[in-house]
């Protein structure tokens, strides 16, 4: 028999008849291990079927302690509670006590209750477990990763006690698939003014992050873009591998864009007649680096509007620009005819796992559709809680204050790479938390095995090319995409001398 009890005591615990006093030395001693368990706890044991209930409890008890499953110093239920869960007698739960703890397993104390001894040691196992490999790099200078140690948690907590303060009882109920109404409110506010996003909270939909928003877009039958008349999508040259590996398994073909220090060559959209959707990196081209040139801007919300089709905006570091303002939102321009698209994946941590689409009014009901009848994907006690950080100020002050120590942490790359590698050109870096460096013609792979032996982990920029763009179109580059902002502050400066470290000499 197997019963998994759930112990909720009706009385004090009494200790067992017949138990054996500790000397009161012990009394003193300190608990090892973890804390212990309250007389109220649960407590699963697994009852042999054959045999006397006694035996079998005995049993399943030592069972327990000897695997270290039940520390030293754990207290266990009282064994009223015990035989309840179990549905045995008490003068059986008792009996079992009383003779572990003569046999030295449990030890019993008036008022204190009944706890596994600390001399029950569990018994070495048989065979070591392994431990997983560890890959963890000695520098990580990988993109795309915020400094998790920035994380606001002392402001996150106190917002997320004030949201659920305040929250409605039916908050905590099924999610609405749309996302939580404070949370549209405070982002139509926020967007509008910090990206220049022209909103209402009925346009926006709450999801998971970038490729949650592809899913629902493009994955599916019942995806909101999905169809023969969907057609091809246009990126750019270079771009993240995951997201079109996520497209190609939705069955989405998709149509590179060469780029140029003004960003995608939105004029070869012209060559595509088939084409009727564009995903573009407007603000900071990812990840080459620069914004998209305000003449392409105007001339891409053009060729949407001629053919009919779609612009998806992914604004994905656009609150971190340093050496001017921030580049506004394309989705300005034209709401009808732009999916916008953002995160707090690097504002805030990945770890969130929010994001939002601010929609055209005539996708709002096929978004929806294609999310479901209920929330499934993101917490509504997040979107709360991020919903009063943005209302309360919070969220400013801490974009303002990263901003800076990324700001200083790219001027320490630049400086650094002048002073022991000044034939190295740097790309890339009036926004966002990486850069990109230029290299030799045929050293990026040479550089990135060099990097790997010294227990660097960066990227190179041949990883983020488009396979089907050709060498006429665009011409390869050698280059590594290195992050600045993954690493802790203590460990920044000797990440970026490794960098250096491994840097090919001038030719």
């Amino acid at each position: 028999m197997t019963d998994t009890p759930v112990a909720h005591p009706r009385t004090p615990a009494r200790p067992p008849t017949g138990a054996r006093p500790r000397p009161a030395a012990a009394a003193t001693t300190p608990v090892a291990g973890p804390p212990a368990t309250g007389p109220g706890s649960d407590l699963h044991l697994e009852l042999a079927a054959a045999g006397g209930r006694r035996a079998a409890l005995m049993a399943a008890l030592r069972e327990a302690i000897r695997s270290g499953r039940l520390a030293p110093g754990t207290r266990l239920p009282p064994y009223r509670s015990l035989a309840a869960d179990l549905g045995i007698a008490r003068n059986t739960a008792a009996d079992a006590y009383a003779e572990l703890a003569a046999e030295g397993w449990l030890t019993a104390r008036q008022g204190s209750g009944t706890t596994v001894a600390d001399r029950a040691e569990p018994v070495a196992p048989t065979r070591a477990r392994r431990s997983a490999p560890s890959h963890r790099p000695a520098h990580d200078l990988r993109q795309g990763r915020p400094d998790a140690s920035s994380f606001p948690r002392t402001a996150w907590l106190a917002a997320g006690r004030r949201a659920l303060t305040a929250a409605p009882n039916e908050a905590f109920g099924p999610g609405d698939p749309q996302g939580r109404r404070e949370l549209r409110v405070a982002l139509a506010d926020y967007l509008a003014r910090a990206r220049g996003v022209r909103t209402d909270p009925e346009r926006i939909v709450v999801c998971s992050g970038f490729a949650h928003a592809l899913r629902l877009l493009f994955d599916g039958p019942a995806a909101a873009l999905a169809g023969p008349a969907a057609g091809p999508l246009a990126v750019e040259a270079y771009g993240l591998g995951f997201h079109r590996a996520l497209l190609a398994r939705a069955g989405v073909t998709t149509v590179p864009l060469p780029l140029d220090e003004d960003g995608a060559r939105v004029e070869a959209l012209a060559e595509h007649r088939e084409v009727r959707t564009a995903l573009l990196t407007p603000a900071h081209q990812f990840p080459t680096g620069g914004p998209l040139h305000a003449a392409r801007r105007a001339a891409v919300v053009d060729w949407a509007r001629g053919r009919g089709g779609l612009v998806l905006e992914d604004d994905y570091d656009g609150e971190f620009r340093y050496d001017r303002r921030p580049v506004g939102a394309v989705q300005g321009l034209d709401p009808e005819r732009v999916i916008y698209l953002g995160s707090v994946s690097k504002s805030l941590s990945p770890a969130l796992r929010l994001g939002w689409m601010v929609l055209p009014e005539q996708l709002v009901d096929r978004v929806l559709a294609a999310k479901g009848e209920r929330e499934a994907w993101v917490s509504a006690l997040d979107q709360l809680t991020l919903a009063e950080f943005i209302d309360s100020g919070g969220y400013d002050r801490h974009v303002r204050r990263t901003r800076r120590r990324y700001r200083d942490r790219r001027d320490h790359l630049v400086a650094a790479l002048a002073a022991r590698a000044p034939h190295i050109g740097v790309s890339g870096i009036a926004a966002g938390l990486h850069a990109v460096l230029r290299l030799a013609p045929g050293t990026e792979r040479s550089v990135l095995k060099a990097a790997a032996y010294r227990g660097l982990a960066l990227d190179g920029l041949a990883d983020y090319r488009h396979p089907r763009i050709g060498q006429e179109a665009m011409p390869a580059t050698d280059g590594l995409v290195v992050g600045y902002a993954a690493p802790a502050d203590h460990a920044y400066q000797a990440a970026v001398a490794a960098l250096c470290d491994i840097l090919p000499d001038p030719l």
